[in-house]
């Protein structure tokens, strides 16, 4: 069972201008001549974390990390009050990342994302196929309607009745198809009594379902009001605007992957992004390795899953 490299750190940082006054914290870790690889976090707007750094062999990788606009490092930060989201969609993303490539000089990269990260790395893989190498991706998220009505109106519940409670007293009254924009009338209030309470309750909807077994420690991290203020803002603007993306149209154009190395991993029992996303993809992309954990749920670091992104990353170093 693999698990996680050593802890490393990175040996160059900075901050890329990528326009609209926003500027993205980007970090470099392993080995400059190594093969290139670029993490995309979840969320969207759950920022990088020192353990992102280790799911790549550092003798053999030049790993690349990064903080989407508006969260972890990059500037300006959505937790503040009067943060302006109208510059912040996933076709911006989407661009960043080739600035970024640009930046740091790199002709063609790994893409590794998990999550939002799953659907940030198909935008952009089918958007510059031709600057991707291999793609690595982790409970699959594609922000289809179905998916999105799944979490967060209501029938996710059924199976965490006592969290959905949680987050659904945060907007008393709020009938199924609803949440999520009673929930941006809260998160976008300037008050921070308001805002900050709304914030807290949707990431622990999110932090207490992330994986199998209960994870105390992440409840405590999400229900910490700047990180919360931030992840809740930018998840629940991308959800309202369906990430601009057309119904359906990752999975619909996942045929411009075609010839680029694609290993899907999935927990059986993930609860915020469910198996048939996934499946759906994989009909999508036949020649893809597909690889179903049956003891996991969503983390990217449940052993199962972690074992088997590990083996991915491994095989393609």
């Amino acid at each position: 069972m693999r698990v996680l490299y050593p802890p490393l750190d990175p040996h160059r940082s900075g901050l890329l201008d990528v326009g609209d006054g926003h500027s993205i914290y980007w970090e470099e870790c392993g080995t400059p001549a190594g093969k290139p690889v670029v993490f995309l976090h979840g969320g969207p707007g759950g920022g990088s974390s020192p353990m992102h750094r280790r799911l790549f062999d550092p003798s053999r990788y030049r790993i690349v990390l990064l903080d989407q606009r508006g969260c972890g490092r990059s500037t300006p930060h959505a937790g503040d009050p009067v943060a302006d989201l109208s510059a912040n969609t996933t076709w911006h993303l989407v661009a960043d990342l080739e600035l970024l490539r640009e930046h740091l000089g790199i002709d063609r990269w790994q893409v590794f994302g998990g999550s939002w990260g799953s659907t940030l790395a198909l935008a952009y893989a089918e958007t510059h196929p031709d600057r991707v190498t291999e793609l690595v991706l982790r409970g699959i998220f594609t922000l289809r309607r179905s998916e999105i009505a799944w979490f967060y109106e209501g029938p996710a519940g059924a199976l965490a009745p006592d969290r959905w409670e949680e987050f659904a007293a945060a907007v008393p009254g709020t009938r199924p198809g609803g949440f999520v924009d009673a929930y941006a009338r809260l998160l976008f209030d300037p008050d921070p009594a308001v805002h900050e309470s709304a914030a807290v309750a949707w990431a622990r909807w999110e932090a207490g379902n992330i994986s199998l077994l209960p994870r105390p420690e992440l409840l405590a991290s999400y229900g910490r009001a700047p990180f919360a203020t931030a992840f809740a803002r930018i998840e629940n603007h991308y959800f309202r605007h369906g990430g601009w993306l057309a119904e359906g149209q990752l999975i619909a154009e996942a045929g411009k992957l075609a010839g680029i190395p694609t290993v899907i991993v999935q927990g059986r029992y993930d609860l915020c992004t469910p198996a048939t996303t996934a499946w759906d993809l994989h009909r999508a992309l036949p020649d893809a390795q597909f690889v179903l954990v049956d003891d996991a749920g969503h983390a990217f670091d449940e052993p199962g899953i972690l074992d088997a992104l590990i083996t991915a990353t491994d095989s393609f170093r």
